[in-house]
């Protein structure tokens, strides 16, 4: 056989590449994420009772603009980290946007609140199990994200791993906030920051172990 005609079999067998495959998996992944949470939410912790009138305050849009922030980020660092040799790019300047506004509007309702209300502001009824309870939402996201990264090339195993696990625990951070009875900003800065936190460091963690290709 010729070296030309080897050639022309070769190139005749490749399939045309899926541009929208990365955009296609990772829309799967986050709906798939967000139906589980939203699932566990209900049957574990069901919605607050008051969720009808709530819902129609700017503070609760407000609680759910938070992890919205840091999903539109991590989206968008996870993304690009999918693909061999690519950095996380601009997205972490989104994540530490949402973060910054979140403390300082948490520290100003901390400046303007009497003395004696501010630890109350900080804890508030269910600081115990709040990080918990993100991080064990965030289960569906850690197993549809990662699936994901996996399908892809990852390089940066770590990093990769972390924005997938922040992206996870915020998508389950929003499912949480039709359960959560927690309406001062202090207590989100501090509590659905350490549930955030957590999942980002799990998924650094396995990131090397479960991207590994």
């Amino acid at each position: 056989m010729k070296t030309d005609d080897l050639i022309a079999m070769l190139a005749g067998g490749v399939a045309p590449v899926d541009r929208g495959l990365l955009a296609k998996r990772f829309a799967l992944a986050v709906i798939i994420a967000g139906l589980g949470s939203l699932v566990m939410v209900l049957a574990i912790f069901g919605a607050r009772p008051d969720l009808s009138v709530v819902s129609r305050t700017p503070l609760f849009w407000a609680k759910i603009a938070l992890p919205l922030c840091l999903a539109v980020g991590s989206l968008w660092m996870v993304t690009r980290l999918a693909r061999p040799g690519v950095s996380a790019g601009s997205g972490r300047w989104v994540v530490s946007a949402g973060v910054l506004a979140v403390w300082l509007a948490g520290l100003y309702a901390l400046t303007q609140a009497e003395p004696d209300t501010r630890v109350a502001m900080i804890f508030g009824r269910t600081w115990r199990t709040c990080a918990f309870n993100i991080t064990l939402l965030a289960i569906p996201g850690f197993i549809s994200i990662f699936w994901a990264l996996r399908s892809m090339a990852p390089t940066r195993l770590s990093v990769a791993g972390a924005c997938g696990g922040l992206l996870a625990g915020s998508v389950a951070t929003i499912a949480y906030c039709l359960h959560c009875p927690e309406m001062e900003i202090p207590f989100w800065g501090v509590w659905y920051l350490l549930g955030l936190l957590l999942s980002t460091l799990i998924g650094a963690l396995i990131g090397p172990r479960v991207l590994r290709w």
